[in-house]
């Protein structure tokens, strides 16, 4: 762990005095026990968060592993940089939302996620370090026609038009490029979030809204 990390993770309160576990008897022992030591103090509570780093680092370097034949311009160096730092982030992510842990599944499964998680977004955003995140269309007169009747591929180009003008009549310039930037030319939504500086959620909410504008919007046009 790095010293930011380890920071960051003793800035996570202790809530040994009122320990956070799940309802209901189906919780397995291994996972009541680490819940129990990663709410401890002191040298248990450091045992249980490095137990829990190292398990989390193993599940990001997996997923690490898992997509590096789609990035062969990372070289290992970077692999095992990325690997870390979605480790560092997934434990602190999970020790602040050990609440949110319903016994689903055990502990770990549901801890190893948050690191694969955190592993393919950090990945996406080193793919798309210094490239140019396209927010104007561009793949318009790229949709494709094959196979279409000639009756059809008109209605596809009438339909293309229509969606055209509503974007740019309809939505909010932000609605807009959220939405040219994620449905059209295929920008990861993590990469748009670090870019404009907005979170997922936002960005999420954004593309809801504007959807439903362009939806209602050709709704009433026919």
């Amino acid at each position: 762990m790095t010293p930011a990390t380890l920071q960051l993770v003793s800035s996570v309160p202790s809530t040994s005095d009122q320990l956070v576990e799940p309802a209901g008897a189906g919780l397995d022992e291994e996972s009541r026990e680490w819940l129990r030591s990663l709410q401890a103090e002191g040298a248990a509570r450091e045992d249980a968060v490095a137990r829990l780093h190292a398990l989390l680092l193993r599940a990001a370097s997996f997923e690490v592993a898992r997509r590096k034949p789609s990035l062969p311009h990372l070289r290992g160096d970077d692999l095992d940089e990325i690997a870390n730092q979605a480790a560092d982030d997934a434990l602190v992510s999970v020790l602040r939302r050990l609440g949110d842990f319903r016994g689903l599944s055990r502990f770990t499964t549901w801890a190893y996620k948050f690191a694969l998680l955190e592993a393919a977004v950090k990945l996406r955003t080193r793919d798309w370090q210094g490239r140019e995140v396209p927010l104007e269309p561009e793949s318009w007169n790229e949709v494709s026609s094959a196979g279409l009747e000639p009756d059809e591929e008109l209605e596809q180009r009438e339909l293309l038009a229509a969606v055209q003008r509503a974007v740019d009549e309809v939505l909010t310039p932000h609605q807009r490029t959220v939405l040219v930037a994620l449905a059209l030319n295929g920008v990861p939504i993590d990469v748009l979030a670090e870019r404009l500086g907005a979170t997922r959620g936002a960005l999420y909410k954004t593309l809801h809204d504007a959807r439903r504008k362009l939806r209602d919007h050709l709704e009433e046009e026919h």
